[in-house]
């Protein structure tokens, strides 16, 4: 069955609704394919989970048995949070036998009791387990060592993979890459949005990952390719898009995949002509939709932090933060107080640091941001 709207704007469905990406795609799957490991490196919302959706759905496209598992530890906080994700990711689903299933799992699992649910459209088994602080890096040794059992080749992305440095826990980074390494049949793809931090993890000598993967990162998609994809689905309602309107759309987003599957997914459900002030109207909706949170997110921050990032949202991107000129020009305090406000928006991922200078990190709150009165 067809999604109702081509332009998802969460999940993966197929390659019909996958935009571009041919040479990244053509990369990682050569790579897997080889048996190296992969950092893949990219701003949130860019379109990497998308993308290694839509590797691995190509993956089993050339081997049908092929075991490919996600997992995002955005919101572990520690290494027994990592590993009960870890657990519940791969757990059980080395086998399609229900019974073998079961069986590999109590085989290798001994530190800790799993509990079974059973997934309603494969039938088959999912783990949960509950990790005592003690044994957790024997319940780790234990995930490793099933995985290692498996007679079908794996592919694991680990995303948002940076949230490893801010466990609590020390040599997290080494204990992982002390199992990775001996696992012949299992590739990863550690992907994460944190650059300056994954750069850190991976191409610094005094790293455990260093050099052990192929790095990848990912930028805009391409503005032409990303038309032709779009108009081809209004053309299929007998509608029009211009190309004027849609680069637009793309610019004003700086080339953000989230922002504009979530504007053409908007415009798309219109049954009216599609033109600026009808993209305005998309715009609005959906950030009027998100007043209130933006509202409480703000709330817990002091005036001259929302007032920086009120300035930042005026100018769009803001190269020099401490510059004299942009400074008088919001009436800010000084440049000390700006420095310590732009650390904590910045710790918190309301502000990100671009190439080009600092942004507001959610393009919708940008635009909710410039509406309020300075």
């Amino acid at each position: 069955m067809k999604p109702n709207n081509p332009f998802l704007i969460s999940g993966y469905y197929s390659p019909a609704y996958f935009c571009d990406r041919e040479r990244e795609t053509a990369t990682m799957i050569e790579a897997l394919h080889n048996g190296r490991n992969l950092t893949l490196i990219a701003p949130r919302r860019i379109g990497k989970t998308g993308l290694i959706r839509h590797v691995f759905y190509r993956l089993q496209e050339r081997q049908p048995d092929t075991v490919t598992l996600y997992m995002d530890i955005y919101s572990t906080q520690n290494l027994g949070d990592f590993i009960r994700l870890f657990a519940n990711t791969v757990l059980g689903r080395l086998d399609t036998v229900p019974q073998k299933a079961l069986g590999r799992v109590a085989q290798f699992i001994k530190s800790c009791r799993p509990v079974f649910t059973f997934d309603e459209l494969t039938g088959l088994p999912k783990a949960t387990i509950d990790v005592a602080p003690t044994t957790e890096e024997t319940t780790l040794k234990e995930i490793f060592d099933y995985l290692q059992s498996a007679d079908k080749r794996c592919y694991i992305a680990i995303d948002e993979f940076q949230q490893i440095a801010e466990y609590p826990e020390k040599g997290v980074e080494a204990l992982l890459r002390s199992y990775i390494q001996f696992l012949p049949n299992v590739n990863f793809i550690f992907a994460g949005s944190k650059q300056h931090v994954m750069q850190e993890m991976f191409l610094s000598a005094k790293k455990p990952f260093y050099q052990s993967t192929q790095t990848l990162s990912i930028d805009r998609i391409d503005k032409t390719a990303y038309y032709d994809f779009a108009e081809a689905f209004f053309a299929g309602q007998d509608r029009a898009l211009e190309r004027t309107v849609f680069d637009t759309i793309y610019d004003r987003f700086d080339g953000h995949t989230w922002y504009i599957q979530a504007i053409l997914n908007r415009l798309y459900g219109y049954s009216v002509a599609i033109d600026s002030a009808t993209v305005d109207f998309a715009i609005r909706e959906i950030v009027e939709e998100s007043t209130y949170a933006y509202e409480s997110l703000l709330s817990a921050y002091p005036t001259g932090s929302v007032r920086l990032l009120k300035a930042i949202a005026r100018e769009g991107c803001v190269k020099e933060i401490q510059a004299g000129e942009f400074i008088a020009k919001y009436k800010l305090r000084a440049a000390s107080s700006v420095n310590s406000a732009i650390k904590k928006l910045l710790a918190n991922e309301l502000v990100y640091k671009a190439p080009n200078g600092y942004i507001i990190y959610d393009r919708f709150l940008n635009e909710w941001l410039r509406s309020l009165a300075f």
